[in-house]
């Protein structure tokens, strides 16, 4: 199975691909889509937007994976980070992908162990569990490698539980 693994935002969004077979993760890519500041947001959005249907027709994910906006203390990022979320998960149902969400909690814990994990240890153990040579960079693209890994992990468990109830 093919995961695209998201981090959403405005100004990047990060992304990671992974291949979960066997209970074997193999990375595929990872980056970032970038938009410039000081760019009209309906702009940023269809960068977002292409962004995405790019990596979709090059990589073919089954399945992607999206972190739920955590809203924090401003609320005007917050309807930003929204607006990206709303184009990124319209551009995979358009293209036929299936979309998984998780929260920030959710990830820490599957791959941490710890859902009130720092950033600094999510990184180090996704550096690790995919034997990449150097971390990530943006942090988001660590991020995206995170949700992607979390579902490999969790989205595979609910299949496999549908399946033996049969």
């Amino acid at each position: 199975m093919i995961i695209l693994g998201i981090d959403p935002g405005l100004a990047i969004v990060g992304w990671g691909v992974i291949e979960y077979k066997n209970s074997k993760v193999r990375t595929l890519g990872y980056g970032s889509i970038d938009t410039p500041a000081h760019t009209p947001t309906e702009e940023r959005l269809l960068l977002i937007y292409k962004g995405l249907k790019q990596l979709i027709d090059t990589y073919h994910p089954d399945e992607m994976a999206v972190e739920e906006l955590f809203f924090n203390t401003n609320i005007t990022t917050g309807i930003r980070v929204a607006e990206a979320r709303g184009v990124i998960l319209m551009c995979a149902h358009g293209l036929g992908v299936k979309v998984y969400e998780y929260t920030p909690l959710q990830v820490k814990q599957a791959v941490v162990g710890y859902g009130r994990a720092e950033k600094k240890q999510v990184i180090s153990m996704v550096t690790m569990l995919l034997g990449l040579e150097k971390p990530p960079k943006p942090d988001d693209t660590a991020d995206a490698l995170a949700i992607a890994l979390c579902h490999a992990h969790s989205g595979t468990s609910r299949l496999a539980r549908y399946y033996n109830q049969k």
